[in-house]
């Protein structure tokens, strides 16, 4: 059985975390990789390097929005695509994140976990706006 009491704690921890570990991952492409160098590897990987700034915007973007609950049901679904793209670039490197190159397990994990935030909701210290963008008909936590 849920606890309504304390469901909207629960997803606002998951918001945060979620928020800030994609923010932080969003970031390292940033200072550490750069956008350019970030762009190249996406470009050795066979894929457009211009979805490299696509995929650091909605990391940065994202992880704030989900900081914020800031329409977080939208957020995290449009960062779903981001790691599904991560789990492919993984896959063939094992299910264990420590293997080289890094497995499938993390992005695997984060897809998940960013569709449990999607169904939950908001939860507690959200952003409140006038604008509500994908309702799924659920009471506002």
């Amino acid at each position: 059985m849920t606890d309504t009491r304390l469901a909207p704690y629960a997803a606002l921890l998951l918001r945060l975390t979620l928020g800030v570990t994609i923010l932080a991952h969003g970031l390292l492409k940033v200072v550490v990789f750069t956008p350019a160098g970030t762009a190249q590897y996406f470009g050795s990987l066979g894929l457009p390097a211009a979805a490299a700034y696509l995929v650091i915007f909605a990391e940065v973007a994202g992880g704030i929005a989900l900081i914020l609950g800031l329409w977080t049901r939208l957020a995290a679904l449009l960062l779903v695509p981001v790691l599904l793209g991560a789990l492919w670039v993984h896959a063939g490197n094992g299910w264990v994140f420590s293997a080289e190159g890094g497995g499938w397990e993390f992005p695997a994990f984060w897809t998940m976990t960013l569709l449990v935030q999607a169904l939950l909701g908001d939860g507690a210290h959200a952003v409140r706006t006038p604008v509500r963008l994908l309702d799924l008909g659920a009471a506002r936590t």
